[in-house]
């Protein structure tokens, strides 16, 4: 499960609180300004690139409404870049010399004259200012105003089979406001969401998994089954607890004691404190401790239709427990948006680092590369370099859609993952053998063949292509310098002869056929709300299990905080023991396990559906010997945890 791109709820209790807070390098930069003419600069990437001389179905009436923000660069975006480097490469003299967040603002962040300035400006235009935060300033007003403040018309273009408004040129502004807007983002309409009545509606529906199950890889061979590659295949696993998960990540004593861990997804489910309460105490996890766990959420919810709200309910039970399993002692803390679109997604982050709320950020949502446009991608890219700078390191899940061909088409990476200012992360298939013993992991990637109707075969075996751990090389990044020496020149080059960033980063469990148990209020048949526990997984699981144990490394470390992690996780490649080199092929043969599930997801009165899952088969995407696009470095190895203490 990975989500891609009101009312507050009361009544959470047990061990949570519930506090509101208000509120060039080869890394990258923000978008640059060019000039225009003698009196505008230009805001490169405001103009998406669907938006076609070709797809033109002409002007935008000048009454249409337009919602827009316009980000601010800051008084030193290229010094805001070049810190947030020096103090994340172990190489620099100011490693781990972070900033806190009110010292970082005040050296990078917006003057009150640029603020000034830049609302001047659009109120000039006609624009009605709605907003004004150390990071935009929120307008509306007529696509004439619009028109009037950014230097262009805006068209209707047909992107696939709808229409949407944009520019028709690349917006632009005063060149008097001297480089202080980092971009505008909400010209064009088009959706900007990441996937997964303003009202925040009930649990989802009820999903069970049916047994038979194994308790650990290979348990329970399925006997009376069919056999796939030659042998006999175990049911797969009920979903492996957070014992058998920190046995397989190297833990070892640590419990991420005096860790912050922040999560951001959308929305907050309702029953979150009694869920991963109740969880914990079935589960043999530790149980949470008075204010451990906390949600930091917004006034009010918008889009709940049209992001599928109860969905995200999932998305925030998976991560808070996972989260937990694996770090038992670390502060977790639950910072929901206002809805999956891209700038409240912006501002749950800005939330994080603007008050310093934790020093690792767990974030399971995205959307395609091509859905993120280069204005959106470079308020991402300011945010995660702010947080840099103050020791905040952000996590993102790779996707579940492999290479993207047969979820959209064209062959591409998701984003905010392509960032080079994130950890991404990459999924596997986990054996976990009796014992808690760490067996092997393939790269997540799952073929599908149904049992035949007279049960002696698994039709068309092993079958099409279901999900599998997103990743490949982007189009639109550039290559990061700590992945030169370690990503091979066959992807950093598969887009361009100069090098560009290949995702992921490093990887975990995800395929949830091998997945992970939660435990989650849902609404029954019968209307009634009650606990049930399944299995899940995705990248989605990855994330938040990557940023646990990225907590129990800083605890192993006694030091600062890890910050944005990407330099010392490539430092550590090669050395021995401290990542799972994760290929498809672990045991020199094929390999599946058999699924049973309930055709109704609730109990047998509907019939049971039996399939045969094999690992190991991600898209066009292979996880081969040393650094591959399904797991980047690997998974983290019994050493991994430990190679962090100060010796």
């Amino acid at each position: 499960m990975r989500s891609n791109r009101a009312t507050v709820r009361a009544g959470v209790s047990m061990a949570a609180t519930l506090p509101m807070i208000a509120g060039a390098l080869a890394l990258g930069m923000p978008a640059a300004h060019a000039a225009d003419s003698p009196a505008r600069d230009t805001l490169k990437g405001s103009k998406p690139a669907w938006a076609t001389a070709k797809a033109d179905k002409g002007a935008t009436s000048d009454r249409a409404q337009v919602k827009a923000r316009v980000y601010l660069a800051g008084r030193d975006a290229a010094g805001l870049a070049a810190y947030a480097k020096a103090v994340s490469d172990p190489g620099s003299p100011l490693y781990g010399k972070y900033l806190g967040a009110k010292k970082a603002q005040a050296r990078f962040g917006a003057t009150k004259a640029q603020v000034a300035a830049v609302t001047s400006w659009l109120k000039s235009a006609g624009l009605t200012v709605t907003g004004v935060t150390p990071h935009y300033v929120a307008v509306s007003g007529d696509v004439a105003a619009a028109e009037k403040a950014f230097g262009t018309q805006l068209h209707n273009f047909a992107k696939g089979a709808k229409t949407y408004r944009a520019p028709a040129r690349t917006a632009s502004v005063p060149a008097g406001l001297k480089g202080a807007v980092l971009t505008v983002t909400g010209l064009d309409n088009a959706p900007h969401k990441a996937t997964h009545d303003d009202e925040l509606p009930p649990p989802d529906a009820v999903y069970r998994n049916s047994g038979p199950f194994s308790s650990y890889y290979g348990s329970n061979i399925a006997s009376t089954l069919p056999d796939a590659y030659g042998h006999k295949i175990p049911y797969a696993v009920k979903g492996y607890t957070g014992e058998q998960l920190r046995a397989a990540y190297g833990a070892g004593a640590y419990t991420g004691k005096h860790v912050r861990i922040a999560i951001t997804d959308a929305y907050a489910s309702p029953t979150i404190a009694a869920d991963a309460g109740q969880y914990a105490a079935k589960n043999g996890d530790a149980p949470w401790k008075s204010g451990r766990l906390r949600q930091v959420l917004p006034d009010a919810y918008n889009s709940t239709e049209d992001c599928g709200a109860a969905g995200w309910y999932g998305e925030e039970t998976l991560d808070v427990e996972a989260v937990h399993a694996v770090a038992p002692n670390a502060e977790v803390t639950y910072v929901g948006a206002a809805s999956c679109n891209d700038d409240d997604l912006l501002d749950s982050l800005h939330k994080v680092v603007d008050h310093h709320l934790a020093d690792i950020v767990s974030n399971s949502w995205g959307d395609t590369e091509a859905s993120q446009t280069p204005d959106r991608a470079a308020a991402y890219d300011q945010v995660f370099q702010l947080g840099a700078v103050e020791g905040i390191g952000f996590y993102f899940s790779s996707g579940d859609d492999g290479d993207e061909v047969a979820n959209s088409g064209t062959k591409q990476v998701d984003s905010p993952a392509n960032s080079a200012w994130v950890t991404a992360v990459g999924g596997t298939s986990l054996a976990v053998g009796k014992g808690d013993s760490y067996q092997w992991e393939t790269g997540w990637g799952t073929e599908k063949a149904t049992l035949s109707a007279d049960g002696k075969s698994w039709t068309d075996f092993p079958g099409a292509f279901t999900s599998g751990a997103g990743g490949g090389t982007s189009k639109t990044v550039a290559e990061p310098y700590y992945q030169k020496g370690v990503v091979p020149g066959s992807l950093a080059k598969a887009n361009n002869a100069a090098g560009n960033r290949v995702v992921p980063d490093i990887a975990a469990i995800a395929d949830p056929n091998t997945g992970f148990l939660v435990g989650q209020t849902q609404t029954f048949p019968d209307g009634s709300q009650q606990y049930s526990e399944y299995r899940i997984g995705g990248t989605s699981l990855a994330a938040p299990v990557i940023a646990a144990v990225q907590a129990l490394a800083q605890e192993a470390r006694g030091g600062p905080a890890l910050g944005f992690a990407n330099p010392v996780i490539y430092a550590r490649y090669g050395k021995k023991g401290v990542f799972h080199d994760v290929t498809d092929n672990p045991t020199g043969s094929g390999l599946a396990v058999a699924r049973v599930d309930f055709a109704n997801g609730l109990d047998a009165s509907g019939g049971l559906l039996y399939s045969a899952r094999s690992l190991g088969k991600d898209s066009s995407l292979s996880a081969v010997k040393g650094y591959d696009d399904v797991t980047g470095v690997g998974s983290p190895g019994h050493r991994y945890v430990r190679s962090y203490r100060r010796h």
